[in-house]
C-alpha cells in the first residue's frame, strides 16, 4: 500500500471517529442541560444509534455493494450529515431536536462500514495494514474531547449553562463536510456484488448465520451479548451526564480516557487469549464491566474522583475484552460461507436490538432516580448496570463451556 494511500485512509479513519466523538460523548449534558430532556428523551435521542444500526445492513447491502462505489456514498452520507448536525445545534426543542438526530444517524452508522470497506479495498496484508490506519480513528474520538474540554471548554460549567454545548454539533457539522467532501478523491472502491443478482432478506441481514445456534455455546455467547448490552448503554447515554452534574472539570476530556485505555488493552488482548482462553478473557471483560459501575456508584464525590477514573480506564478492558474477543470467536465458528454473515448477525444484536433495549432501561431508570432541581440518585442509577452485568457474567460462566478458539494475530 501507498504511503499517499495510507495517509488519505487514515485522516479518513481520523474524521471518522472524530465525527462520532465530537458530540456522541456530550449529548447527554446538552439534552439535560439546554433542552430540558427528561432521561426517557435522552434515551430515545441515544438509541438513534441503534436504528441507524438496524437500517445500516439494508443501506449495505442494497445500495454500496450493488449500485455506487462505496467513496462516493461515504461522501453524500457525510455531506447530508453535515446538513442534519447544524439543524441540530439550532434545535431549542427535544421534538424538533430528535427527527434531525434520527437521519443522522440512519446516514451515519453505515458509514462505519463503508470505511472499512473503502480501507481493506486497498491493502494487501490487512492483519498488519488495517491496525496502522484504524488506530487513527481512535486517535480522532480522543482528540475531540480534548479539544472540547481544553481548546474550547465547552463542557466546563458556566458554558454549559450558557449553552455552549451546541457548538459541538456545529463544529462535528464542518468535520462531516470536510470528510464529505474529502471522500470523493478517496482510492475507488467499486461495487462487490452483481446489481443483477437480488439481494434478499436473509442475505442482508446475515439469517444464513442463524445455523450457528445449533451450537449451544455460540447460542450463550449470543445471548450474553445481546444481555450486556444493557448496562454497556447506561455508560454511553450517562457517562457525561454524570460527571458534569458532579462538577467535574474537563469531563469530555475524562471520558476519552475510555478510548486510551482501548488501545492500550488491545494490545494486550492477544496475551490474556492465548494465556487464558477465550471463556476466561471474556469474563475478565464482564467483571470489568461490574467493577465500573461499583466505582461509579460508591465514587461519586470528589473524595473519591479517581474511582470514577479508574472506572472509566476500565473500558478498554470492558470493551477489548468482550467485544473483540467475541469478533474473533465469531470468525472462528463461522465457516467462509457465513463469516460476515454471523459478525453482522452479532452486530445486529448488540448495537442494534441490544443498545435500543439498553437505551430505554437506562432512560427510565434516571427518570425514577431523579430527586430534585434537575439532580440524580447516581448510586442507585450506576447499581441497577452492576447488578445487571453480574448477572450476565453468571449466566455466561456457567452455560459456556470451555474450548479452543485459535488467534491468529
Amino acid at each position: 500500500m501507498k504511503k499517499t494511500v495510507q495517509f488519505q485512509l487514515s485522516f479518513m479513519m481520523f474524521l471518522e471517529f472524530f465525527i462520532w466523538g465530537g458530540w456522541f460523548v456530550t449529548m447527554g449534558s446538552f439534552l439535560g442541560s439546554n433542552l430540558n430532556a427528561s432521561g426517557a428523551e435522552t434515551g430515545m435521542a441515544y438509541s438513534t444509534q441503534s436504528w441507524g444500526a438496524i437500517i445500516a445492513p439494508f443501506i449495505i447491502g442494497m445500495i454500496a455493494d450493488r449500485y455506487f462505489n462505496a467513496e462516493k456514498i461515504l461522501g453524500v452520507l457525510h455531506l447530508v450529515g453535515a446538513v442534519l448536525m447544524y439543524m441540530m445545534a439550532q434545535s431549542t426543542e427535544f421534538s424538533t431536536f430528535y427527527p434531525y438526530v434520527l437521519g443522522y444517524m440512519i446516514a451515519y452508522m453505515p458509514t462505519l462500514a463503508l470505511v472499512n470497506s473503502v480501507s481493506f479495498n486497498q491493502m494487501s496484508d490487512p492483519a498488519k495494514q488495517f491496525p496502522m490506519v484504524r488506530v487513527w480513528g481512535t486517535i480522532g474520538w480522543i482528540l475531540a474531547g480534548l479539544a472540547i474540554s481544553f481548546i474550547f471548554k465547552w463542557d466546563s460549567e458556566s458554558n454549559i449553562a450558557n449553552g455552549m454545548l451546541s457548538n459541538t454539533f456545529i463544529m462535528v457539522a464542518i468535520a462531516s463536510l470536510v470528510l464529505g467532501v474529502f471522500s470523493f478523491f478517496l482510492p475507488k472502491t467499486p461495487p462487490t456484488s452483481n446489481k443483477e443478482e437480488k439481494a434478499t432478506i436473509s442475505d442482508i441481514l446475515g439469517l444464513d448465520a442463524l445455523k450457528l445456534f445449533k451450537d449451544r455455546n455460540f447460542l450463550v455467547f449470543f445471548i450474553s451479548s445481546f444481555l450486556i448490552c444493557i448496562p454497556l448503554a447506561f455508560y454511553y447515554q450517562n457517562i457525561s451526564l454524570f460527571l458534569t452534574e458532579y462538577k467535574v472539570d474537563n469531563s469530555t476530556a475524562w471520558a476519552s480516557l475510555g478510548q486510551v485505555s482501548e488501545v492500550a488493552f488491545m494490545l494486550l488482548l492477544p496475551f490474556f487469549f492465548k494465556k487464558y482462553g477465550f471463556k476466561n478473557t471474556v469474563l475478565f471483560g464482564m467483571f470489568a464491566w461490574v467493577i465500573r459501575y461499583v466505582l461509579f456508584a460508591y465514587g461519586n464525590n470528589g473524595d473519591l474522583f479517581f474511582m470514577l477514573v479508574t472506572g472509566i480506564a476500565l473500558h478498554g478492558i470492558c470493551y477489548d475484552f468482550f467485544f473483540v474477543s467475541g469478533q474473533i470467536y465469531t470468525d472462528s465458528k463461522a465457516g467462509d460461507k457465513v463469516k460476515s454473515a454471523a459478525q453482522g448477525l452479532i452486530t445486529l444484536a448488540t448495537y442494534g436490538i441490544g443498545m435500543l433495549v439498553g437505551f430505554w432501561v437506562a432512560g427510565n431508570i434516571v427518570d425514577k432516580n431523579l430527586i430534585a432541581n434537575g439532580a440524580h440518585s447516581w448510586k442507585d442509577i450506576w447499581l441497577f448496570p452492576a447488578i445487571f452485568a453480574t448477572a450476565v457474567l453468571v449466566i455466561f460462566a456457567l452455560f459456556f463451556k470451555n474450548e479452543k478458539v485459535d488467534y491468529k494475530s
